[in-house]
């Protein structure tokens, strides 16, 4: 006679159940934070790239108009991504009197973090929010246009990168 064997029904207890939630719970609070510092850190990363690239585009500009920089914050944008002369007038297209340039390819590139975040333009004093970046035609300094309040994550301050 052959003896039919029952078999239990397999399934998770609930203790089992409450260990994995609590386990994924601990693993979420330890990443989602660093997750959180990345985006700041590659915002941070981004503001310094855009920086440099403008403060090259005005010395390569300056090298190549006598020493002489973007005249002030209303041409800047017109100086660094269209074509120019030795006095700094500007053209759409490349002509036998506008030589130099562009120096940056197509659009002033936007401030990546802070209040001004996605701005292109520029003002000569820090403040406002209606530009990203600050212009001194002076010595060609270029600054995030951020106020002091607002600080990377070791604490400096955006505007003094």
């Amino acid at each position: 006679m052959a003896v039919a064997m029952r078999t239990k029904p397999r399934a998770f207890s609930l203790v089992e159940l409450v260990i994995v939630v609590v386990i994924i719970g601990i693993i979420g609070a330890i990443a989602i934070p660093r997750l959180s510092r990345g985006s700041t850190s590659a915002s941070e990363n981004a503001l310094r790239g855009n920086l440099s690239v403008l403060r090259r585009a005005v010395e390569l500009y300056a090298a190549e108009h006598d020493g002489k920089f973007p005249t002030d914050v209303t041409s800047i944008t017109n100086q660094l991504i269209q074509y120019s002369d030795a006095s700094g007038a500007v053209s759409a297209t490349k002509t036998l009197t506008h030589v130099y340039g562009p120096y940056i390819a197509r659009e002033i590139p936007a401030l990546p973090i802070g209040s001004n975040k996605g701005q292109r333009a520029f003002v000569a004093t820090q403040g406002g929010t209606t530009a990203g970046w600050v212009y001194d035609s002076a010595t060609g300094a270029i600054t995030a246009n951020l106020p002091a309040t607002e600080k990377d994550t070791e604490g400096n301050a955006y505007s003094t990168y």
